[in-house]
């Protein structure tokens, strides 16, 4: 494993000072109230919620974090939203879950999945209706920093940051992880300036639902593969070359399917990128600003509305998220403004499935953010004081 590369991905400092003794007081033990049941969900955390109407009563919140630094969680975070306030309510953790620090749902509502980052990594199954951990089961590679549920639901999708690689599992009915269907590790283009190796950051299913697109950050490459939907297996396709040094990290697609949004996390840059869903091919714009300024910066990631009219970026390091105008049927982002995060270093933000409200998790100053979406001009205004999590990496809204 990269281990310079690791050190970077969770960021030297990102868990000392406030991070030390820090708790969460309403996470004390037992399950959410019995009218927050667990709804149909989308198939990841990256993908644009579907547009329903305003629910009534508490709806679920599942918080990744890191369980093995100081100040850390215990293990996935559970909680509670208010989706007409915003207001979050802590209900518990489920336990024996190694640094679960991307998490992922089964489209059928049932099953969480979670990235175990760790040098051996894997992926772990948890059925959220009475929270039992179904198992876990080796990517292959080291340090796996994101996943996904193939939209069809029999598959899962890993990176590994660690070791460059991507990999996909079969998902038995019952939700629990199957055989390790196929696994690649990338070794083209060189690594770009300042890079030791690859850095899988990102493994998501186009809209098409036919191909999918690793984003790597060591390579400066997103790789589209189609996946073979009856055996797991992959077959690359194209790559998508970013700019030397850009350090691309997360891909979000416009909901019309043409167009994606990619976050560059080392030379703190956007990009609009075209999307063929015939052949899989990705082209990558120009780059554009962050609304950062000249302070240092990552963008982590964006988050786009459901009817692809405003888009959302998370900066860490600025901590804001800026807003931008979706124009010409996806084809432009205007950068409208910034908003503070109200926290430090928010390293995932995540749109409520009514889109209503924005959650933004903030690690280095232990907690979550939420926003009120107004879904007409794209404002975002403050929900309230931040909900206290240790070491907050992923916020996944139910």
């Amino acid at each position: 494993m990269d281990r310079a590369g690791l050190s970077r991905r969770r960021f030297v400092g990102a868990f000392a000072g406030t991070a030390a003794g820090m708790s969460v007081p309403a996470c004390d033990g037992g399950g959410p109230p019995p009218d927050a049941a667990t709804p149909r969900a989308p198939a990841t955390v990256t993908g644009p919620p579907e547009p329903s109407a305003t629910p009534s009563g508490p709806r679920p919140l599942h918080l990744g974090t890191y369980t093995s630094v100081d100040g850390g969680g215990e293990g996935i975070g559970l909680a509670t939203y208010d989706p007409a306030t915003g207001r979050i309510t802590g209900a518990g953790v489920v336990g024996g879950v190694a640094d679960p620090s991307f998490l992922a749902v089964h489209p059928d509502g049932r099953t969480l999945y979670a990235v175990n980052e760790r040098e051996d990594g894997a992926v772990t199954a948890v059925r959220l209706s009475d929270r039992t951990v179904l198992g876990s089961s080796a990517t292959g590679g080291s340090s796996p920093c994101h996943l996904s549920v193939h939209p069809g639901g029999r598959f899962l999708l890993s990176a590994d940051y660690g070791s460059g690689s991507v990999a996909v599992h079969r998902i038995e009915t019952s939700g629990a992880l199957g055989e390790r269907t196929a696994m690649v590790t990338h070794s083209a283009p060189p690594p770009g300036p300042g890079q030791q190796g690859p850095h899988a950051h990102q493994f998501v299913t186009a809209p098409d639902g036919g191909h999918v697109l690793a984003v790597d950050l060591g390579t400066d490459t997103v790789y589209t593969y189609r996946l073979d939907e009856e055996a797991g297996t992959l077959t690359e396709v194209s790559r998508a070359a970013a700019r030397a040094g850009a350090g691309p990290r997360h891909l979000t697609f416009h909901p019309g399917g043409r167009y994606a949004y990619l976050a560059n996390e080392v030379d703190d840059t956007v990009a609009v990128c075209a999307y063929e869903p015939g052949s899989g091919r990705l082209t990558i714009g120009e780059p554009q600003p962050t609304g950062s300024g000249s302070g240092t910066n990552y963008p982590a990631q964006f988050a786009v509305t459901a009817d692809g009219r405003y888009a959302f970026l998370a900066n860490r390091g600025h901590n804001s998220v800026a807003r931008y105008a979706v124009e010409e049927d996806g084809a432009r982002l205007r950068l409208l403004g910034t908003v503070p995060v109200g926290g430090d270093f928010p390293r995932h933000l995540a749109l409520s499935p009514d889109g209503g409200l924005l959650f933004t998790a903030n690690q280095k100053s232990n907690d979550v953010s939420v926003f009120l979406v107004d879904a007409d001009s794209g404002e975002l205004r403050s929900a309230g004081e931040p909900f206290a999590s240790p070491v907050a990496v992923c916020a996944l809204p139910l």
